[in-house]
């Protein structure tokens, strides 16, 4: 085999070859079959190799691939926040296009920014976030993070914004009833708002459902309700980060929509082009927008494929898919089956501490002591394990690991496409109990589990 000068994930590390996918299935060069349990990076959320799809990036690229978007707007583009803007929810009608996750949340945390600049507050700039939280990988998006392992190498590099703690019903105070603790999780926004003082206070950015840091955790309800009504009495922009929640994965349009709540920034991503072309936005209100309309009139932000044509022809053609076959509903109906058959499993497995998730978005956590909820150090590797384990058995899953201030904490998720089959669901599970099941066993062995 030829030397491969491509910087992977793993140095050193010998990766299978993708040949081709078809629906929730991935096979490589070898003719191996791996059943895509997390939509690659919570990504492929309408499955692989969609031809409609297809067809539509053939027919923009047949017409225009590229435009700068300093120079030309196009058809695509224009429909493209059209449909946007019918989709999300209140007056989150504009849209602002950039090519990855990561620079949707920055770009979310400039507009908030540069909004308090034009109605002349000039002192509101700092952004307060979670720990336990990932807002992506560029330095803006990485300082918003609380993700403590993904941090750990550029500390220094990093503004301060993870300030509070995030909502973990999993581990809350025992006898804590979910109201409660909802509102004290909330609460701690207001403390931190009045320490750092109003006046500095720029935006609030949370995830509607905690994911790369902790593994589908869903906040109780009224909490977001309380964020709410916080960020409106001081004055602070509300960012939903729907990364990895938005375009229909939790089983509505947007993982905010369970709550009823309405941000001021948006950023969407991933399931926006579901994996197939870089394409990600940061969608703002009318209030917003006409500030800075009234006066600079320009936003600054933007990369050289921000606003591309052949990326925005991808994702409108992604969004009406999901829209003719009604893929939000199916992940909610489909997402509360997949979420049961991994409740029997954690009731089955000591291994899992706790399955949990919304839609089609779901993981599981793994402890060394179900009664007492003991996480495994991370030096045991548990999760890692766990996933190496099912991508043998051809089962692909996410890491979630480090959720416990990056000492401890093991969880992945389970997030396939929407358009899974129950069939599809059963077959899942039975590789993943395979693959944890053997696991739990050498653990065992090895004295390592209560």
């Amino acid at each position: 085999m030829q030397r491969s000068y491509v910087i992977k994930p793993e140095l050193g590390k010998s990766y299978p070859f993708v040949s081709h996918g078809k629906g929730i299935y991935l096979y490589d060069k070898e003719g191996k079959r791996y059943i895509d349990g997390c939509s690659g990076a919570v990504t492929a959320s309408i499955g692989h190799a969609v031809e409609e799809i297809a067809e539509a990036m053939y027919a923009q690229a047949r017409s225009v691939s590229f435009a700068y978007r300093s120079h030309f707007s196009s058809d695509a583009v224009e429909e493209l926040g059209a449909k946007l803007a019918e989709w999300a929810p209140g007056s989150l009608n504009w849209s602002f296009f950039v090519g990855s996750g990561s620079e949707a949340t920055e770009t979310a945390q400039k507009i908030a920014i540069q909004y308090w600049q034009e109605k002349g507050y000039t002192n509101k700039n700092r952004i307060i976030s979670r720990w336990m939280s990932y807002h992506g990988i560029t330095m803006g998006a990485l300082s918003m993070s609380g993700h403590v392992l993904r941090r750990k190498r550029f500390v220094p590099l990093l503004a301060d914004c993870p300030t509070i703690a995030p909502p973990y019903p999993y581990r809350r105070p025992e006898g804590m009833p979910l109201e409660a603790y909802a509102l004290a999780c909330a609460n701690e926004l207001e403390t931190a708002i009045l320490r750092v003082g109003p006046e500095h206070v720029a935006a609030f950015i949370a995830e509607p459902v905690i994911g790369a840091s902790g593994g589908a955790v869903v906040p109780p309800d009224g909490y977001f309700q309380r964020i709410r009504e916080i960020c409106d009495k001081y004055q602070v922009l509300f960012i939903a980060d729907e990364v990895m929640t938005g375009v229909g994965r939790t089983g509505k349009r947007f993982g905010i929509d369970h709550w009823g709540v309405q941000p001021d920034l948006m950023a969407l991503g991933k399931g926006m082009s579901a994996g197939y072309t870089p394409m990600a936005a940061a969608m703002a209100t009318d209030e917003i927008i006409e500030t800075i309309a009234r006066g600079s009139g320009l936003i600054m932000a933007g990369h050289t494929y921000s606003a591309n044509p052949q990326s925005a022809a991808v994702s409108l053609a992604v969004l009406r898919y999901v829209e003719q076959h009604r893929l939000v509903d199916r992940a909610a109906e489909r997402g509360a089956y997949l979420l049961s058959r991994l409740r029997e499993l954690a009731d089955e497995l000591p291994l899992i501490g706790e399955a949990r998730g919304l839609g089609m978005l779901c993981g599981l956590e793994f402890v060394k002591d179900k009664k007492t909820r003991e996480p495994f150090p991370l030096a045991q590797g548990v999760s890692a394990r766990i996933i190496k384990r099912a991508f043998e058995k051809g089962l692909l899953i996410y890491p979630a690991t480090g959720g416990l201030e990056g000492v401890a904490g093991d969880a992945v998720i389970i997030a396939p496409p929407l358009t899974i089959t129950t069939e599809e669901i059963d077959e899942l599970i039975a590789l993943l109990k395979e693959a944890v099941s053997s696991v739990q066993q050498e653990l065992r062995q090895e004295a390592l589990l209560v």
